[in-house]
């Protein structure tokens, strides 16, 4: 693998000053602000636009197309999307605690090219030293003269409100976010006609951007949309955030130049698996995503269209490693078990479909399972998600129901055998 496509390990590249406004700016930070300043909100969409940035918060949106969508009414609002809860995802968190000023400026610069005058910074309630963060990160810079009125003297004027969420799995989903951030249940609404573009916040227009996303914005402003899409394959362009757990000998966060493989990221980035065994499947982009096994996906490009194209998604970019000591049915009542407790209970077939599939794992798992209950379990996931097929139909107003799915197909598609040895030998045969 060369050495270009492994830009930096996260993890060791910060100083302990780095969330400071005078690390960010002894680092070059702020520099494209005042630039952006001079130029008309549609040159900064049009560059964003240009780089061919596509959202980080999962599912990879074109950033300057959706903020052309947004509705001509006013007051308009941005959202930033920073209730990071899928499970094994730990990028945007690390950005909020030791580089919140990148963040800030990215949406200074969203917001002043969408025309908007107050933006929100939504936070997962269980980030209390990220929310400390980035609120020291919001004060300094009003005191800069970055944020409030007449920044930078340029006649721009903006408000930024740091909010802490409640710590549910569900408003990482954007209008169950936005109904967090006024205060209801974080319950997803229906799109149509509720898209946040159109009806967002008060049912105003509203842009939601994640956390990476933005991140990204400084950096394409000063070097330019096109420098930004010369990096990475076409549809992947830009370097990305991988979160890497589970069986490897490097977990941590590595910002990468998407095009290498799932081999390359596995064995050369992340180290192998220790005790140099076997690797049994792994989960490409967060728990909601379906699983890849090594037969048919280690040599795949690890980009977002060919991660598509073979059934799965990068998602949130959690890659979670699973060696051959795994057993992948307990794994799956996990996670399984996971969305049954986070779902909001919105919808009856999520509601209650979870909940079942929870309780026909676990009856497998412990040693009691029966052979008909592979058929249930997949008779329960059609119901959620009609048709098993990726990315999935829905009965649910949100993924939240198809992604508890997803575990399901994964053990009933590779790893029948394993389900099968529980069911007649009464335990599970890993120990």
């Amino acid at each position: 693998m060369s050495d270009p496509t492994i830009i930096t390990d996260r993890m060791s590249r910060f100083p302990g000053d780095s969330h400071t406004l005078d690390r960010y700016l002894a680092t070059g930070g702020y520099q494209s602000l005042p630039k952006v300043l001079k130029m008309t909100p549609k040159e900064v969409t049009e560059e964003v636009r240009g780089a061919n940035l596509r959202g980080r918060g999962g599912a990879g949106f074109p950033c300057g197309v959706k903020w052309g969508f947004l509705a001509p009414g006013k007051p308009a609002y941005l959202v930033v999307n920073g209730d990071e809860s899928e499970p094994g995802t730990f990028k945007d968190r690390q950005l909020m605690e030791r580089d919140p000023h990148q963040m800030l400026e990215g949406t200074i610069i969203s917001s002043y090219a969408s025309d908007v005058h107050h933006a929100f910074i939504y936070i997962r309630g269980e980030y209390p030293r990220s929310a400390r963060r980035i609120q020291r990160a919001v004060d300094e810079a009003y005191d800069a003269g970055y944020l409030g009125a007449d920044i930078l003297g340029s006649g721009f004027d903006l408000d930024v409100t740091v909010h802490l969420g409640a710590g549910a799995y569900i408003c990482g989903e954007e209008t169950a976010l936005l109904n967090s951030l006024e205060g209801r249940r974080g319950e997803p609404r229906l799109k149509p006609p509720y898209y946040p573009a159109a009806k967002g916040l008060y049912m105003k227009p509203t842009i939601v951007n994640n956390v990476e996303t933005l991140s990204n914005v400084p950096w394409i402003i000063e070097n330019g949309g096109e420098a930004f899409s010369s990096i990475g394959p076409d549809g992947s362009r830009g370097t990305r955030l991988f979160s890497v757990s589970g069986h490897v000998r490097r977990p941590g966060n590595y910002e990468l130049v998407m095009g290498l493989s799932w081999r390359e990221l596995i064995f050369d980035v992340a180290g192998g698996i220790p005790g140099d065994r076997a690797l049994k499947c792994w989960i490409p982009g967060g728990a909601s995503a379906p699983w890849f096994v090594p037969d048919l996906h280690l040599d795949l490009p690890v980009t977002l269209d060919d991660t598509a194209k073979a059934g799965s998604m990068l998602g949130s970019g959690a890659v979670v490693i699973m060696d051959e000591t795994t057993c992948t049915i307990r794994a799956a009542e996990r996670v399984v078990r996971f969305f049954a407790h986070e779902s909001c209970g919105q919808c009856t077939p999520c509601r209650e479909g979870c909940s079942w599939m929870e309780r026909v794992l676990r009856r497998i798992e412990e040693g009691s399972g029966r052979e008909v209950d592979i058929d249930m379990l997949l008779d329960i996931s059609d119901n959620i998600s009609p048709g098993l097929a990726w990315p999935p139909r829905m009965t649910t107003i949100c993924p939240l129901g198809p992604s508890a799915v997803s575990p399901i197909l994964a053990i009933t598609t590779y790893f029948k055998d394993e389900i099968m040895d529980h069911i007649h030998q009464g335990a599970c045969p890993l120990g």
